[in-house]
């Protein structure tokens, strides 16, 4: 059975790029890698109404939290046998945001931390009413909300496709996301995480040791 290993931060924190160079260590190393990335645009429907809503062609769907919250679950649910599936053919299964991205951001949205009501409420619907599988590992990209605004920025600028949506332009919520992702970290929330700084180059070769290893620190390495 493979290991499902999650990387989470901010928008523009770098996690695509994390992905791609701790996938090449991981192959180095002779693991079979596969990767995932949420939300799902143009492969689910949830995921494309995730999009619409938060590019203003939903009306104020945006503004529910939790409405918001069960799409962003939803397109989960309808990759979750894939999961398992990927799990049992592969060494890794590396996924780019997870359960952890709807917890921090709809606590921050609600101006509530990880031991809030509803990061328990998004834990009870993803975890244990759609039976999503639990990550093994969890790595968190840990950028100042400043530089992750401004590489953001730079690739909305610089792709064509890749335009900021509402929840990305809006500074303080990013900046009460990171909090939230410290504290879900800190507290070793639904799996082990890994402290990455994202400032600097990570050495994705010791990372992917962890990675293959089983093991990870309690919280932050």
């Amino acid at each position: 059975m493979g290991r499902l290993v999650v990387i989470e931060g901010l928008d523009g924190a770098g996690k695509r790029t994390l992905g791609d160079g701790l996938t090449r260590a991981l192959e180095h190393r002779g693991a079979t890698v596969t990767r995932l990335a949420f939300p799902r645009y143009g492969e689910n429907v949830h995921a494309d109404l995730v999009r619409d809503a938060l590019h203003g062609q939903l009306g104020d769907l945006a503004h529910s939290v939790h409405g918001m919250a069960v799409l962003f679950a939803l397109d989960r649910r309808d990759a979750a046998q894939r999961i398992r599936s990927d799990l049992v053919r592969h060494d890794v299964v590396l996924v780019d945001r997870y359960v952890a991205s709807n917890a921090a951001y709809g606590a921050a949205r609600l101006h509530q931390g990880a031991r809030g009501e509803f990061v328990s409420w998004l834990t009870e619907l993803e975890v244990e009413r759609f039976g999503l599988p639990v990550p093994d590992l969890q790595l968190l990209l840990r950028v100042p909300p400043e530089l992750a605004a401004a590489r953001a920025e730079h690739r909305e600028r610089t792709e064509s496709d890749r335009q900021r949506d509402t929840f990305e332009v809006d500074g303080g919520l990013q900046r009460r996301c990171a909090l939230v992702y410290e504290e879900l970290a800190a507290t070793g929330w639904l799996a082990p995480w890994i402290v990455v700084d994202g400032a600097i180059t990570a050495d994705v070769g010791a990372l992917a040791g962890t990675v293959l290893a089983g093991h990870a620190p309690a919280a932050h390495e």
